[in-house]
């Protein structure tokens, strides 16, 4: 870093901590300890029903013998609490959950007289009045009634339901035209790798309890990943004693699973302990029709133990261990050559959490993990055009700690996060069918290397509630070091005004974003002895790419029953992240374009309750088109000359899908029996074949 480089980091930095002092941040979710008493003001042991129709939470419980409820890790909103107690009048209050703070709530009960009556409405919790920005919200209700999915998708295929994402290829998720760009928070960790089901394993979605989904209005705790951020909260129960859940499922193609899990809550602790396994023999979504070798099993095993040490201190600790191994999908003449290719993930991770209340008003969480990641390929001496095989790994140390402070009507937090990830890549390989390479192109090819990952940020927020405005302001500073040394200082804003004549929440948001590359692969994508693999070469380091999202949108409820949600965004990213393939083989790895812009229109309307008929139809219009000249990444051959050539124009970019329609309605039959239908259409995605018809038709085969 130039000494002008240096000045300028500690003036930015210098401007940073100062803004930071009026203004630490809000929380993504808090915690409601509700305590129920007698006129006389002694404990009542009874049960509590929470609903919040926006969240689209449920849930009942029952209060210990001193009165008392504790609700963890839930979703900002208001919620409907109720309670019914023999003897006594039922009670129906409005609770609104603001700060990760615990909120404390006392509920009263009057003895109940001979013409008591009391009428309770879930339609307050239909939208919630403060909601800055927008989110989608997916709850215990409909997790546990989803439809089935292939291993390793579930909880893909939950995000996918939702406006502005789409599958392309093998389950990868793509938010808004991102490509490799969603983050998934899993109980407050951040894992931003790739995690679709040809890159990691997946946390079984029935091992999950809700999830928050955001594609604009992100919050600046949150950051690197910035496509879209998933934010999933496993499973815990707060009732004491033994709990126990088994799942056991089955499909087309040879598909079969099963999921297991017990918890114990006893005094002040709570151990939980899942497991899940599946096969199926549709595991990838492979190009030919036939669907030739793709076969796959998936495991998860996780222990989780957490333990009030004090009123005010909570620890938390779990081991979660995964794996996916399955096969690589033939293409027609890769069949009849007798290829076959393997690929397998592990990992293993380990966390622990504590959480200290400071005051009333101030609550400090500090997080740890550390995980071990292995990707491996492997291919027989048939394989064509090429031989591949690759070992790679990485170990990762996290490390969080924020703070949270509740004043009047604001909801402040502060935090400082490091990661360090030890990439570690292995790579091989020997050409079979030297007709399908350029001329120059060896025959073998071996490459190994290894380099740390060093990212550290710092962020502050502020949620502000005036009134029918709510206002949330952030600001984040990030340092990013692999192939390049940057930092960056990202802005976030969200505004909403709550009409309440008009039952209408409007909102508009501003997020400054800054996105680290995909670390895939990039130690070969940018290591010098790929020269080697052609005369012609192109070898840029990729960056970080910088952007500016924009959003305008509106939340209403109609009569009472049913909710829209309407949004307009426009992304404008430089040195917008895209990816590539070495030569023939499934190793991909990271590129980079000068710029996109990507801008559209979502729409949801959702049905939660009507007598017993519940669903969503939802549409999304997207356009995205990125811009030469290419500004990181690999290109070999034709590539490299193209790359170098093409300086100027736009291109539609590989998630430009115009129009996605989305549907799914559910009827209760009986308390455990329903029927489902849904549908899905999309208009498609952009596809370049540089072949003629023939040379696809003996790759591919006919579509019928």
């Amino acid at each position: 870093m130039t000494d002008g480089h240096k000045l300028k980091f500690w003036r930015y930095l210098t401007l940073f901590f100062l803004c930071a002092l009026p203004v630490f941040g809000q929380s993504i979710n808090g915690e409601l300890h509700l305590k129920v008493t007698d006129p006389s003001g002694l404990a009542v042991r009874c049960t509590v029903r929470f609903v919040s129709e926006a969240n689209q939470y449920e849930n009942i419980f029952t209060t210990d013998d001193a009165g008392n409820i504790a609700v963890q890790r839930l979703p900002y909103g208001v919620y409907g609490v109720q309670v019914e107690q023999p003897g006594f009048a039922p009670v129906s209050r409005s609770i609104e959950v603001r700060s990760a703070v615990p909120t404390n709530y006392t509920i009263g009960l009057e003895l109940a007289s001979a013409n008591t009556t009391v009428t309770v409405t879930d339609a307050v919790t239909m939208i919630d009045p403060h909601r800055a920005g927008s989110v989608f919200e997916i709850g215990a209700d409909l997790i546990e009634n989803r439809p089935s999915s292939l291993p390793g998708r579930s909880v893909q295929d939950l995000v996918n339901s939702q406006p502005g994402w789409l599958y392309e290829g093998n389950a990868v998720l793509h938010p808004r035209g991102s490509e490799y760009q969603t983050e998934f928070v899993i109980d407050g960790i951040p894992l931003t790798d790739n995690r679709s089901p040809s890159f990691g394993p997946e946390i079984e979605a029935d091992d999950i309890d809700s999830m928050s989904i955001y594609t604009a209005g992100i919050p600046a705790e949150y950051g690197r990943k910035m496509g879209g951020v998933v934010e999933v909260n496993t499973k815990r129960e707060s009732q004491e004693g033994f709990h126990g859940q088994l799942v056991a499922s089955g499909g087309s193609f040879d598909t079969a699973g099963g999921f297991a899990q017990i918890q114990d809550i006893w005094g002040k602790n709570v151990l939980g302990i899942s497991a899940d396994g599946d096969r199926t023999s549709r595991y990838l979504s492979p190009v030919v029709p036939k669907n030739y070798t793709n076969r796959g099993t998936t495991a998860d095993f996780s222990v989780n133990y957490e333990r009030d040490l004090t009123p005010s201190d909570r620890l938390s600790m779990s081991v979660r261990h995964e794996l996916s191994r399955f096969e690589l999908p033939n293409e027609q003449l890769q069949q009849a050559a007798g290829q076959r290719q393997n690929a397998d993930n592990f990992e293993t991770m380990g966390s622990i959490s504590y959480q200290h209340v400071f005051s009333p008003n101030v609550v400090g969480n500090f997080r740890g993990m550390v995980r071990d990641n292995s990707n491996d390929l492997y291919s027989n001496a048939l394989s064509t055009p090429i031989i591949a095989s690759q070992y790679n790994y990485f170990r990762e140390g996290y490390f969080k700690s924020t703070v949270s402070i509740h004043r009047g009507t604001q909801e402040w937090k502060a935090g400082v996060e490091s990661d360090a990830t030890f990439l570690h890549e292995k790579f091989s390989d020997t050409i079979t069918d030297l007709n399908r390479f350029e001329n120059g192109t060896p025959a073998t090819f071996s490459f190994q290397a290894n380099r740390p990952d060093l990212e550290q940020s710092v962020f502050v927020e502020d949620m502000i509630r005036l009134g029918k405005w709510t206002v949330s302001a952030g600001l984040r500073w990030d340092h990013y070091q692999l192939l390049v040394n940057q930092y960056a200082v990202s802005p976030r804003l969200s505004v909403s005004c709550y009409l309440q004549s008009a039952a209408m929440v409007v909102h508009a948001s501003y997020d400054r974003v800054f996105q680290t590359p995909s670390f895939e692969n990039i130690l070969i994508a940018s290591s010098p002895s790929l020269t080697s693999l052609n005369p012609s070469v192109l070898r840029l380091p990729v960056e970080p790419s910088h952007g500016d999202y924009y959003e305008g949108g509106l939340t209403k409820n109609f009569f009472d029953q049913f909710r829209l949600d309407v949004n307009v965004f426009r992304r404008v990213v430089n040195k917008f992240a895209d990816d590539d393939r070495l030569l023939s083989t499934a190793v991909s790895f990271p590129i980079a374009f000068r710029k996109a812009i990507i801008y559209g229109t979502e729409g949801k309307i959702e049905l939660p309750h009507w007598g017993k008929l519940s669903g969503f139809v939802s549409y999304s219009y997207t356009v995205g088109n990125a811009w030469f000249p290419v500004n990181g990444g690999l290109f070999l051959g034709d590539n490299a000359t193209n790359a170098t050539t093409q300086l100027t124009g736009h291109f539609p970019d590989s998630q430009d899908q115009r129009s996605t329609v989305r549907t799914r309605f559910r009827y209760q039959l009986l308390p455990r029996l329903w029927v489902a239908a849904g549908a899905d259409y999309g208009s498609g995605t952009p596809f370049d074949f540089g072949g003629t018809i023939q040379q696809a038709l003996a790759q591919y085969g006919n579509r019928s």
